[in-house]
């Protein structure tokens, strides 16, 4: 039985976003009553970030928050390390600091989970009739690329690796030995959960509001040649 789903915010100078994630995430009414335990993990950030997420946690006690931090700048991959370490319910999902990816779709996921007991569901950005924002062609040619190439060697056949939304049972996810500190955490849990026998994963098609580099993206092609790496590594050297 589901009780509980641990929402992991990893945040490095989201000062203009994070107060907004955090209202939408606590407007999120779960089904079947599950409860929500938020965790931000805070990055080493210079913005005012961390005061913003104290601020808030101080003005909503009622609310399930915790607020994690690191002493240095580690990585999107290293703050998701240790939200899963920190993380407490029955199952996980990472929620974007900024406002790309929207929490009322948490639902959505969890569908297969009820209907077909699914260990693991990704949120594909490029299934489905929901909103695109209309962004930068070669990043969605190079998604599909590092997709396309993960699925040769893990043989599973998702339309969206890189996705943010990877919906985990938690005694899964924190079992597996994580290495990746920044963006290469995409295809290394990809082709780790790959291999465990029996495993249920599933995906399901959400919407998409993607911002421009003034707006604060942070992913860069040096990052898709480090996913390349990632990908061969990860399934090719066990």
């Amino acid at each position: 039985m589901i009780t509980s789903l641990s929402i992991l915010i990893p945040a490095y100078n989201e000062a203009n976003t994070i107060v907004s994630i955090l209202d939408r995430v606590l407007k999120v009414q779960l089904i079947n009553n599950i409860t929500k335990e938020i965790i931000v993990i805070d990055d080493c950030s210079s913005d005012g970030t961390f005061d913003l997420v104290k601020q808030y946690i101080e003005a909503h006690p009622q609310a399930a928050i915790r607020l994690e931090h690191h002493n240095k700048n580690k990585g999107k991959g290293a703050a998701i390390h240790t939200g899963i370490k920190s993380a407490t319910g029955d199952y996980l999902i990472v929620q974007d600091a900024d406002l790309e990816y929207d929490p009322m779709e948490f639902n959505e996921l969890f569908q297969p989970i009820f209907y077909d007991n699914a260990d693991v569901v990704y949120g594909s950005r490029f299934m489905g009739s929901k909103p695109h924002r209309i962004l930068f062609f070669w990043h969605t040619i190079g998604n599909r690329i590092l997709t396309f190439l993960s699925n040769m060697l893990t043989n599973l056949n998702l339309t969206d690796m890189e996705t943010c939304y990877k919906l985990f049972r938690s005694d899964i996810i924190k079992k597996i030995h994580l290495q990746e500190n920044r963006f290469g955490f995409e295809p290394e849990v990809t082709a780790k959960i790959a291999r465990i026998p029996g495993i249920k994963i599933y995906e399901v098609g959400i919407s998409y509001y993607g911002r421009t580099y003034e707006e604060g993206k942070k992913i860069n092609w040096k990052d898709g040649f480090r996913a390349i790496y990632c990908i061969l590594r990860y399934n090719l050297f066990k």
